[in-house]
């Protein structure tokens, strides 16, 4: 039973990050109580509505324990490593991509969440940390976390837990997900399975189709940043 006790939430607004560029990527601690609604926390924001938010990227979770492991690999940014660093609304220790799957629903307060996708890191990564290389090691290292629809809006409170209620993909951790995308991207057979995951959000299961179709695997330069 997955069972993690909640003491912060998280939330930012836009703001300039670079010349030219606004991201709210920068969050801090929100004020209890907290309220989620259809299209996450309220408080929080997105610059780019385009490619952030909406209600199947309603709240993001990154695993605190990957904070370690940034520590070790960009030890000149200790100072960027905790918690929210990467605009996550949660952060947890004890569940990682190797432990969630597609669809796992979880109840926090008297809200109930659902894993919808994974993050796909971008550039505004790059320039969060004034590194070229930022986003392409996230996508290496597959440390990327996940994202929540919101099935039953709610509020919650410190000391809630985020409660597993439901597995209904317990064969579809994310980091057999990521693999498939970054390292098996031609893995055909298993693109079917996931473009049929009805639990997964219909844009991943559009990338899915468009490889099956093409035979091709999308260009991620402009995505990563060059």
């Amino acid at each position: 039973m997955v069972e993690l006790p909640i003491d912060t939430l998280y939330a930012g607004r836009p703001r300039e990050i670079a010349p030219g560029r606004k991201s709210a990527i920068c969050k801090e601690p929100l004020e209890p109580p907290w309220r989620i609604e259809a299209e996450g926390l309220v408080g929080d924001r997105q610059a780019n509505r385009r490619y952030h938010g909406g209600v199947e990227k309603a709240l993001h979770h990154y695993p605190r324990e990957h904070y370690d492991a940034w520590r070790a690999d960009v030890p000149e940014l200790a100072q960027e490593w905790r918690p929210a660093a990467f605009g996550e609304n949660i952060s947890t220790l004890g569940l990682t991509e190797a432990e969630v799957c597609v669809g796992d629903v979880f109840a926090l307060g008297g809200a109930r969440l659902q894993v919808s996708q994974g993050r796909q890191p971008c550039l505004t990564l790059n320039f969060r940390f004034g590194r070229r290389d930022m986003a392409r090691r996230v996508q290496e290292t597959m440390r990327c976390g996940w994202y929540y629809r919101v099935l039953e809006t709610g509020a919650a409170q410190p000391g809630d837990s985020l409660r597993l209620m439901e597995r209904p993909r317990a064969d579809w951790p994310f980091a057999r997900l990521f693999a498939l995308l970054y390292v098996r991207p031609r893995a055909f057979d298993e693109l079917t399975e996931m473009a049929a995951l009805p639990e997964l959000a219909e844009s991943w299961r559009a990338l899915a189709r468009r490889r099956i179709e093409s035979r091709k695997v999308e260009d991620w330069r402009r995505r990563l940043g060059g």
